[in-house]
């Protein structure tokens, strides 16, 4: 979900970008008024996250599966291990892309419990250059809420698409975040990449020119034409997410909508969550019936008579799923927990 201010800018900028007579997908990449808006949000998302002076933000295209690859072609020889945990759907992809470049050591896995939950105890390597997280997962509803502590020099890196921007973290704990847009920032089309500057140009592959980070920090993100119109959405975004209080007012407030509904599903005997409670995603809420072989077509009809969409559970879980990102309001919220209280499956 993205707020109203969001979208109507968007429109807006769709028809006439800041009284140019153009719309800002009408616009070169080059001129003045795209540069300065990039520019912009860079220092915006800088803002909000505190990010430190040797990182760079870019804004580049693929979504986080092209980072899949992208981050082990940058970080990883062929002789050096990564480590990697494995706690969800996007982490096991992004283990597939490493394997193709260095050796992966798999620290943890949840695989066997349909992923329900984050393991504790890891077998980091001794020498592995980075340590891999998804930060949240958003089929199965499970979150980090606290980073692993690694045991050697190495470095932090991880997938934050669904979680990036709603609470806060230490950016000089990772080596390198990504994250698509599409959750949290924006519509897809973009994915912020920050990026410590030191652990750069040490690999001795040949990297291709697009898939070289220090390409696009040498360009600002501008060494091919950039998603102007999906960066633009970034950037209201993160100036309404600072005119509302920023991270900490955000972060309180999805910890709030985020017990509302679970309370809900702890509490109603027709439904309850597969998750196991310390690893709860403030993000992604999944949840099933108690009771196993009833109709869940029903009830998402129920919901949809509502007004409430796109509940429906991943194909691999089942069940329901509620996506409450840091647009979504408290009464989005309160509109499904009350469907859940009268919705009589008799």
């Amino acid at each position: 979900m993205l707020h109203s201010s969001v979208l109507e800018a968007v429109s807006k900028a769709s028809k006439d970008y800041e009284g140019y007579g153009l719309s800002l997908m009408e616009m070169s990449h080059r001129s003045k008024p795209v540069k300065d808006m990039v520019s912009e949000t860079e220092s915006l998302a800088r803002e909000l996250l505190n990010v430190p002076d040797n990182y760079h933000i870019l804004f580049l295209q693929g979504g986080a599966s092209l980072q899949f690859a992208m981050v082990p072609i940058n970080l990883l020889d062929m002789t050096m291990t990564a480590d990697y945990t494995d706690t969800g759907s996007w982490s096991a992809k992004a283990i597939k892309e490493a394997r193709l470049y260095g050796n992966v050591n798999i620290v943890c896995s949840s695989k066997d419990s349909v992923y329900n939950h984050i393991p504790k105890q890891l077998n980091q390597s001794d020498d592995a250059v980075y340590l891999h997280i998804t930060s949240n997962n958003t089929i199965y509803g499970t979150q980090w809420h606290e980073f692993p502590k690694l045991i050697n020099d190495g470095y932090l890196v991880a997938d934050m698409s669904s979680d990036i921007f709603s609470r806060s973290i230490d950016i000089s704990q990772f080596g390198l975040i990504y994250a698509g847009a599409q959750k949290n920032i924006g519509p897809a089309g973009v994915t912020m990449v920050i990026v410590r500057d030191e652990i750069l140009d040490k690999v001795s592959r040949e990297i291709p020119t697009m898939m070289k980070y220090r390409t696009h920090i040498d360009k600002g993100s501008m060494f091919n034409t950039p998603p102007v119109i999906s960066i633009f959405a970034v950037n209201r975004t993160l100036f309404w997410l600072k005119s509302v209080g920023g991270i900490d007012f955000i972060e309180k407030k999805n910890k709030l909508k985020a017990k509302k509904l679970y309370d809900e599903i702890d509490n109603n005997e027709l439904f309850s969550s597969p998750i196991n409670v310390e690893d709860r995603s403030m993000m992604n809420i999944p949840f099933v019936f108690t009771q196993k072989g009833k109709d869940e077509s029903s009830f998402l009809s129920f919901c949809k008579d509502r007004g409430l969409e796109t509940l429906k559970g991943h194909r691999s879980v089942g069940g329901f799923r509620a996506s409450i990102y840091n647009a979504m309001p408290d009464e989005g919220v309160d509109a499904l927990i009350q469907a859940m209280k009268e919705y009589d499956p008799n």
